[in-house]
């Protein structure tokens, strides 16, 4: 019996898909808004912060992938998988139901609204009231014909695109704002946060603005949708994960540098991402608004058909539903987490900051639930076979749980602050 070829790099880089997805998925109206205010507030300090995270979404991501690619399933079917027991199911399924689609419901709203802000940043035409609502309804049936073709190649696809375009965008933007790179490179790799209020609240919302809980639901979803045979895919989906998440995170620190280089500066402030492009005029002239009004755009609008799509995949899947694309039910939940998006943009306006950044550090919060299920799932013989972890990723994906129960813990003085705050 023949054993099949190994596939070259060349080939493997035109396979980039699920990775990202991923990309499109984090880098967002929030990821815009956190590394923005990171950069204005406390310069290239917590720069490793975003570069810790970026490595550790490739390691769970990485699991996610293999999980879909060796099951052909997403992680809640997974889970169902494991744990027959009833009354542990539904205990997964409401907290997987909680932090998916009830926190994907609300950061549609940001994503819907960063889209519009980004569009209204290029032609002032589009700044009243109105028009606004115009945009939202727009972007909201665009992102929803999109959704309902069922076609995730072709999602894909426009999503990849999308994320290359924000990469050159906000690289260009890195560039050209002349920060110092010794500074930079200080804040890559050495680990510090100030000792001011808000700080470790900062560093939660960088890391969970990156790190999603839904994008490993996401991700072994479509992975499972993207490849099929174990043998030669499981290297390509490595490939993939690295070179787009590694796309995104490049993007994330590019708007920190950003900010630091043009508003920590000058000891400016900043009240949303939109305000980046104001403070890029000086150095692009007024292309600065359009330049970034693109970037916020792509941004939003990514995010706002992963959000929904993410969401349809966990729930169906813990549900039990399956993850069929084009079944009603699976079209229902994302139906539901789009609309209300685009009602609450209509309604209620954009996002403000202050609920941005606590939805970012909650998420800090949820990661090692999450991270720690998937680590069952692929450490469980019955499910993952010879393809279940080994001891190098199990370490990986250990330190990265620890240090994130660590910041959450660290953080958790500032989250409850936060909380009140809003309410």
């Amino acid at each position: 019996m023949a054993t099949k070829s190994k596939k070259s790099f060349g080939a493997r880089l035109k396979e980039v898909g699920p990775g990202a997805l991923v990309a499109a998925a984090f880098i967002g109206p929030g990821t815009v808004t956190s590394c923005s205010t990171s950069g204005a507030s406390y310069g290239y300090t917590l720069l490793w912060a975003m570069l810790f995270s970026v490595i550790s979404v490739i390691i769970m991501q990485t699991m996610a992938a293999k999980l879909g690619i060796v099951r052909q399933m997403g992680l809640g079917e997974a889970l169902r998988e494991i744990f027959k027991n009833k009354a542990v199911r539904i205990l997964l399924a409401i907290l997987v139901i909680a932090a998916v689609f009830i926190g994907n419901v609300a950061y549609e709203t940001g994503n819907v609204s960063g889209a519009v802000l980004g569009i209204q940043a290029i032609s002032s035409t589009f700044s009243s009231q109105t028009w606004k609502i115009v945009l939202a309804i727009v972007i909201g049936c665009v992102a929803l014909v999109l959704l309902a073709s069922g076609s995730y190649k072709g999602i894909e696809k426009v999503l990849t695109g999308l994320v290359v375009i924000m990469g050159i965008i906000f690289l260009v933007c890195a560039i050209c704002s002349k920060p110092d790179w010794s500074a930079v490179v200080k804040g890559l790799f050495v680990p510090r946060v100030p000792k001011v209020d808000r700080a470790w609240m900062t560093v939660a919302a960088l890391m969970g603005t990156t790190v999603v809980p839904y994008n490993i639901y996401l991700h072994a979803s479509s992975a499972a949708k993207k490849w099929k045979d174990p043998e030669t895919d499981l290297g390509t989906s490595m490939v993939d994960s690295i070179i787009a998440i590694g796309l995104g995170g490049i993007i994330s620190m590019a708007i920190i540098v950003c900010a630091s280089a043009t508003i920590h500066v000058n000891g400016g402030t900043i009240k949303s991402g939109a305000d980046m492009a104001k403070a890029l005029t000086p150095l692009l002239g007024s292309w600065a608004t359009v330049i970034f009004g693109i970037g916020l755009f792509a941004a939003g609008f990514t995010s706002a058909i992963t959000a929904p799509l993410a969401a349809a995949f966990a729930s169906s899947g813990i549900l039990g539903w399956g993850e069929d694309m084009k079944k009603l039910r699976f079209k229902v939940i994302w139906f539901i987490v789009l609309v209300f998006g685009m009602v609450a943009v209509c309604t209620l306006g954009a996002s403000p900051t202050e609920i941005i950044l606590f939805a970012q550090a909650a998420n800090a919060f949820l990661l090692p639930i999450t991270a720690i299920l998937l680590m069952v799932v692929c450490n469980n013989k019955n499910v993952m076979g010879k393809y279940k972890n080994g001891v190098v990723l199990n370490v990986l994906a250990i330190i990265v749980i620890a240090v994130f129960i660590f910041i959450a813990a660290r953080n958790m003085t500032a989250f409850v602050t936060s909380v009140k705050a809003l309410f």
